[in-house]
């Protein structure tokens, strides 16, 4: 019986969830040091710089989350720092 693997099977471009997720952490350490000298960053520019792959877009909103961002919504497509 065959199974899928997520760890084999090919995303964009050819490349691994594990990649995705590599490229993704990358980019939110990236991004983090960017909201904090401009106080945030777009969803459109977080979308540019994943270029335009879903999975790494989805992945490193992710990672800015569990870093304490807010993330936004669909009336504030944005990530600001969390005030606490």
């Amino acid at each position: 019986m065959e199974k899928c693997d997520s760890r084999t099977r090919a995303y964009k471009n050819g490349k691994t969830f594990d990649q995705c997720m590599d490229i993704a952490k990358t980019l939110s350490s990236e991004l983090e040091v960017k909201i904090e000298q401009t106080g945030q960053v777009g969803w459109d520019s977080i979308l540019e710089n994943a270029g335009h792959d879903e999975l790494v877009y989805k992945l490193t909103l992710k990672y800015l989350r569990q870093d304490g961002y807010d993330i936004g919504n669909w009336k504030r497509p944005h990530v600001t720092k969390t005030i606490v």
